[in-house]
């Protein structure tokens, strides 16, 4: 299995290196039955992330030839929206609207990223999963109608809004969708994706080996509806 973690300009680093180093460390206990790669949809290069200026090393472009998985993460920035009365004013009282985590997401829609998204959305032979607000960019690109996902919690109306089906959980597995809630679910759904596809013995020695019990029970629409509690 071969999994793409898709950089673009403003992600969380978290989102990113928090599956990574779990599925680098799935790829070692399986002797290379998982692969994990940083790539862009513009191809090798330096990406800066919404951290602080912190920036990651693209080793290569999106291939869908070549890809299982591509896994998108969320944006790293200030919360709200732009327009709205900043808490701290920057540089002569004016604040910069890129710094907000909507408008970073918002602007992957005017790269190539969600052509390519949609080509491993179309194909049943490559899953696609996210964190954070990763889910959010597959949502506002129109991909998520009619679909199981969770965000953020402060981004389950907006993905609501959008015609998908915002599960207020951990972790949400539809299929050929999975998606992860907060920063910190990245962690939680490396494991996950690893006790999916290559067992939960290698999914526990990497749980064992970082100290990480997962926490929430993974959603999926199975099973009896729960009655009102």
């Amino acid at each position: 299995m071969h999994i793409q973690v898709v950089l673009f300009d403003g992600f969380d680093p978290l989102d990113v290196i928090a599956p990574y180093e779990v599925l680098y460390a799935g790829g070692m206990a399986s002797e290379g039955a998982v692969t994990v790669e940083l790539v862009s949809a513009e191809g090798p290069r330096e990406v800066i992330s919404g951290t602080g200026g912190l920036a990651l090393r693209a080793a290569g472009a999106i291939d869908l030839e070549r890809a299982d998985m591509l896994l998108v993460p969320g944006a790293s920035g200030r919360v709200g929206e732009p327009g709205e009365v900043p808490d701290q004013e920057i540089g002569g009282g004016e604040r910069k609207q890129d710094e907000f985590i909507p408008v970073l997401l918002g602007r992957t829609l005017t790269t190539e990223l969600p052509a390519l998204l949609k080509q491993a959305m179309d194909d049943p032979d490559i899953t696609v999963a996210t964190v954070c607000g990763g889910s959010l960019v597959l949502a506002m690109a129109g991909f998520l109608e009619g679909r199981h996902a969770t965000t953020h919690h402060l981004g389950l109306d907006m993905l609501d809004a959008t015609g998908a089906y915002a599960i207020s959980a951990r972790l949400v597995d539809d299929g050929d969708l999975i998606t992860g809630s907060s920063v910190t679910s990245g962690l939680d759904l490396g494991l996950y994706l690893l006790e999916r596809e290559v067992g939960p013995r290698i999914a526990h020695a990497v749980e064992e080996l970082f100290a990480h019990e997962r926490r929430g029970t993974v959603w999926r629409a199975q099973g009896t509806v729960p009655a009102a509690l």
